[in-house]
């Protein structure tokens, strides 16, 4: 193929042959041995970049592809691999750097006492600036929900039904359920895709006061596991909050979390609203009755899952997404230096100190383009490829 019409926009021979590792292997001899080199991670990918086929954001997309673990994940990487971010990003950061070139223009001929932008004029750009770079700025949480995938912690004390419920919401015997309290003394992890997102569920030991070593070194991994979560599910006995048990109201002040009680197919139709209330009386985090043994409210449950780590009604294809923490960072720091300008144009500062701040904030959406990166960033982005992308 030749350039530049191949993805490198270099002159390029594709040899296919027989799916065969033997018959693979040896073709890659053969040509090893003619002079050719094995690729170096990225390499592919970095050549589209650095020949112009593709934007810094395009060929993280490339990755973004290749490791996509749910349907609406590998939507995001392909709008971006489409250019979608990267056009946002370009519109936005042309615009500062006319503005920036009107400011200087006026810095360059002072002495003319010619404004070459109104204050009010500046101010507008920045602040529509601003609010464009904030709407990018709140899908960053759902964004990296979808590229990297959701951890959901079941924690609550002993033989309140955690491994019943990862059995429940994984539709298999994955975690053993005894009587005995204290059973699961590690985190048992497994993934499960709702429709077309990937969560991660967690499953983990019982909390409560032991002498058992092991028991203990379970009890320390769930509370890291519980600081790593994306959303925390605290299961309740349902049997223990009508009989008042003083332990049923052990809850920490976790920020995500939805208050499980469980067993209510155990309890009279008539104690559940009791039931419920007693547990909201707790928190003031959602809470839902269910049954593990009978399935009752585990579809409500997972609707509130999803709304609460992806916002109900959020889908993939609504609007630009950034699910790139380096994306992110710079997107910050473009937010920054417009705020930055913004307090200096108020309060009617000299125009180089504005124009520097619109600078940092242009090289800031530039970086995520690749229209300004260094070779460090480059080096880094590309090591994570496979061999050969």
């Amino acid at each position: 193929m030749q350039a530049p019409r191949s993805f490198t926009a270099e002159d390029v021979v594709e040899l296919h042959c027989h799916g065969s590792g033997l018959i693979t292997a040896r073709l890659c001899e053969a040509c090893l041995a003619a002079g050719a080199r094995l690729a170096q991670p990225g390499e592919f990918t970095k050549r589209a970049f650095l020949n112009g086929r593709l934007d810094l954001s395009q060929a993280e997309a490339v990755l973004d592809t290749i490791r996509a673990k749910s349907e609406q994940g590998l939507k995001v990487a392909q709008r971006h691999l489409r250019g979608e971010l990267g056009r946002e990003v370009d519109r936005l950061r042309l615009r500062l750097l006319s503005v920036l070139a009107h400011v200087e223009a006026g810095i360059d001929f002072v002495e003319e006492d010619i404004a070459f932008v109104e204050r009010t004029e500046l101010l507008g750009v920045l602040q529509h600036t601003c609010e464009s770079i904030d709407r990018m700025l709140a899908t960053a949480q759902s964004g990296r929900l979808l590229r990297e995938g959701a951890r959901v912690v079941i924690t609550g004390r002993p033989n309140v039904g955690k491994s019943s419920l990862l059995n429940r919401l994984l539709r298999e015997d994955r975690a053993i359920v005894t009587p005995v309290p204290g059973t699961t003394r590690d985190l048992i992890e497994e993934s499960v895709t709702w429709e077309g997102l990937s969560i991660t569920l967690i499953d983990t030991a019982g909390i409560r006061r032991t002498e058992d070593l092991v028991e203990t070194e379970g009890i320390r991994r769930t509370r890291l596991a519980q600081e790593d979560a994306d959303l925390i599910l605290h299961v309740l006995d349902g049997q223990a909050l009508v009989g008042n048990d003083p332990l049923a109201d052990q809850l920490d002040g976790a920020a995500a979390r939805i208050v499980v009680v469980n067993k209510v197919d155990v309890l009279d139709a008539s104690e559940i609203p009791s039931v419920l209330a007693a547990a909201q009386r707790l928190t003031h985090d959602d809470v839902l009755p269910i049954s593990t043994l009978t399935g009752s409210g585990i579809e409500s449950l997972k609707s509130h899952i999803r709304a609460r780590l992806f916002g109900g009604g959020w889908e993939a294809d609504h609007g630009v997404t950034v699910a790139n923490v380096r994306h992110r960072t710079a997107l910050q720091q473009a937010r920054t230096a417009l705020h930055h300008a913004q307090e200096a144009a108020d309060h009617g500062l000299q125009p180089e100190l504005i124009a520097v701040d619109l600078r940092a904030a242009a090289d800031a959406l530039g970086e995520i383009t690749g229209a300004i990166t260094s070779d460090d960033v480059l080096e880094r982005i590309f090591s994570e490829f496979c061999i050969g992308k």
